[in-house]
């Protein structure tokens, strides 16, 4: 670990807006002493929110039945009342010494967080050690944020524990660097949530698109508001959240090429938290393929299941079962845009060419290519798309942020009636 030192009350007064915060459960005692964390409730930019912080100057903050204690409280609080949860976590352990008492903590905690899932927002921020059972619990909220030197995972031992393993696992998605900088991390995360799964997105006030956008979210989201999420995990797929207009949205981005069985991971859980508490999801397809059957099975269940709005743009090729999984019909994709360049079609574009049109494979070796690349423009292009009506508009990349943004505007008043059911079966 660094050098720095700070307290469970530094943690949470930093995070909370001055002066908010209300400790819970003070007096509450473990053995002989106070319980190994703090609790409590304050605002994050006026928003109210729950947190706690193991107290590592209190028996190491250690698990036990009066810490679980304290959190199952708080966790009951959010249920009750709608708030999200944070938790900072920095502990050698649990107190072994109560037994079978601490895996019922363990369990407790675990169940409350379960059901919060997809109720409220829950994000872990990872200072120090969280090890073993404890791992479990950081582990289950929906983003964890790592300070650069903590560690995470089931083994006690800290083997393949550090903050870059978990963000090349795909377990982290934030690594910043001491405890100022994941506070501020966390909260700049909230601002794109909701309180809840019954509560709009906090709208902020209208700001410009990037004036140099050099990248395609950026020619449609608002100047300085991408937080792109998960590091180098699933590359080249990127993950973000963003604004349009001012209305937070989930952004996935795919870039060309084969998506991974990592990368169609990370998108699954993107759009399962953005459609939890009903985020638009703008999806940029450009792939022509998925490198796992399972896994694309399980991304189109993933969209189709998904009733926030959702929009695509297919902005180079999406071919085959990657237009149908992120942009076809089977998505679910409330309006679909594509580039005057964009490609779709069946199968892969040149294979595509030379099985519908026969006098391509007659002709010579050479000349190949170019009659291929010839029959794609006049027959797989974004125009021909949009007249046989599997593109909604061929969108200039000048005019997308205007086209995306009436989208968002009018799709968040979205509503769908789902057929009765517990789950999906594709996990």
């Amino acid at each position: 670990m660094g050098t720095e030192k700070y307290s469970s009350y530094d943690v949470l007064n930093a995070f909370f807006d001055d002066g908010s915060f209300q400790e819970t459960d003070a007096y509450l005692k473990s053995a002989d002493g106070a319980a190994e964390a703090v609790t409590g409730f304050g605002t994050v930019d006026g928003v109210p929110v729950f947190a706690f912080a193991q107290n590592v100057d209190n028996c190491g903050g250690a698990m036990s039945k009066a810490q679980a204690k304290k959190i199952t409280k708080l966790y009951n609080a959010a249920l009750k009342t709608g708030a999200p949860v944070v938790g900072f976590y920095d502990s050698v352990g649990g107190r072994l010494e109560q037994k079978y008492e601490l895996l019922s903590a363990y369990g407790d905690i675990l169940r409350k967080s379960a059901k919060l899932s997809g109720v409220v927002p829950q994000i872990s921020v990872v200072l120090g050690n969280c090890l073993g059972t404890s791992a479990l619990i950081a582990a289950a909220a929906d983003y964890i944020i790592m300070d650069k030197d903590a560690k995470l995972g089931v083994d006690t031992t800290g083997q393949k524990a550090t903050a870059d393993d978990n963000l090349n696992a795909g377990i982290a998605s934030f690594i910043c660097e001491g405890f100022e900088a994941c506070v501020d991390k966390a909260k700049s995360l909230l601002s794109y949530f909701p309180a809840n799964n019954l509560e709009p997105a906090p709208a902020f006030e209208t700001v410009p698109a990037y004036a140099e956008p050099d990248k395609l979210p950026k020619y449609f989201a608002d100047e300085n508001s991408l937080l792109c999420v998960g590091g180098g995990y699933g590359e080249p797929v990127c993950t973000a959240f963003g604004r349009v207009n001012g209305y937070p949205v989930g952004i996935v981005v795919t870039k060309g090429g084969e998506i991974s069985s990592d990368s169609a991971k990370k998108i699954m859980k993107h759009v399962r938290f953005c459609d939890a508490f009903s985020l638009p999801i703008i999806t940029i397809v450009d792939a022509e393929k998925f490198a796992d059957l399972a896994d694309a099975s399980k991304l189109i269940s993933v969209y189709a299941d998904a009733t926030t709005a959702k929009i695509a743009v297919v902005s180079g090729t999406a071919v085959g079962s990657v237009y149908i999984a992120l942009a076809g019909a089977t998505s679910g994709a409330d309006m679909v845009y594509a580039l005057p360049e964009a490609v779709v079609s069946p199968v892969a574009a040149k294979a595509a060419a030379l099985i519908l049109d026969e006098t391509i494979a007659d002709a010579p070796v050479a000349q190949q290519d170019t009659l291929a690349e010839a029959y794609v423009k006049a027959n797989l292009s974004a125009v021909k798309a949009a007249e046989d009506g599997y593109v909604d508009d061929v969108v200039e990349v000048a005019q997308l942020r205007e086209k995306i943004v009436a989208a968002v505007d009018m799709l968040t008043s979205k509503r769908v009636s789902t057929l009765p059911k517990k789950h999906t079966t594709k996990i």
